[in-house]
């Protein structure tokens, strides 16, 4: 007798806790849990019932098993014919990117985590500065290399490597602007020389070569600095 009531416990304390998962978990889960007892028990309870001669049973429970094995596929099917969800995007997070692709539309945004441009939009870059954040990233990380080329084909098209090559090829120790030397050391336009001295000693403890950092990075700080000072 103990038995049957200690299985007749454990039942209700599993009910119990079952119920309130039920009540609490999102609807998708549950169906999913459902759907999934459904094709793991089904045929166990077939075949329990063959073996019992229950057969006309049986045979009524098979279509339902049927019909249990086909609603992932139709899901799938539908989801397909619908197209996005409305109102989905996708975030990409690598070294230097944060990206968006809105599902709707295929529009892809971003913004910088590091190096000279970071904090900015990509939107808001100017093509030359777009290929120079793509030079730094090639030559720092593989994979922001690799998801801002494909922002860029977004946005300039296919043949965009051959103005980031002529913009490289063109490029100088004078070319860089008053203006980019400002960015890269994080001033403002009015910034004084010892503040230009500080933010670029600042800049190469962090990016130096010889403490791990990125030689590109540091050939920057010092062309900024040169520029800015005259040096």
């Amino acid at each position: 007798m103990f038995p049957y009531f200690l299985l007749g416990l454990v039942l209700v304390v599993a009910a119990y806790f079952l119920l309130r998962w039920f009540v609490a978990a999102p609807p998708a889960q549950v169906r999913k849990v459902l759907l999934t007892a459904g094709l793991i028990l089904g045929p166990i309870l077939i075949v329990a019932l063959a073996l019992g001669g229950r057969l006309t049973l049986a045979s009524l429970l098979v279509p339902a098993l049927l019909l249990l094995l086909l609603i992932r596929p139709l899901r799938r099917f539908q989801s397909a014919q619908r197209g996005p969800t409305p109102g989905r995007s996708s975030e990409v997070r690598t070294r230097f990117l944060k990206m968006l692709l809105d599902h709707d539309s295929g529009e892809m945004t971003g913004a910088v985590l590091e190096g000279p441009y970071a904090g900015r939009r990509l939107e808001a870059l100017a093509e030359e500065d777009l290929f120079d954040l793509w030079r730094l990233c090639l030559a720092e990380d593989e994979q922001s290399a690799r998801v801002l080329e494909s922002y860029l084909d977004r946005r300039l098209g296919g043949d965009w490597q051959a103005g980031a090559a002529g913009a490289a090829a063109s490029a100088s120790p004078e070319a860089m602007t008053r203006e980019e030397a400002f960015r890269i050391l994080g001033l403002e336009p009015d910034a004084g020389a010892e503040e230009i001295q500080a933010a670029y000693r600042r800049l190469m403890r962090q990016h130096h070569p010889d403490q791990g950092g990125s030689d590109y990075l540091a050939a920057k700080i010092n062309q900024a600095k040169a520029l800015l000072l005259g040096d």
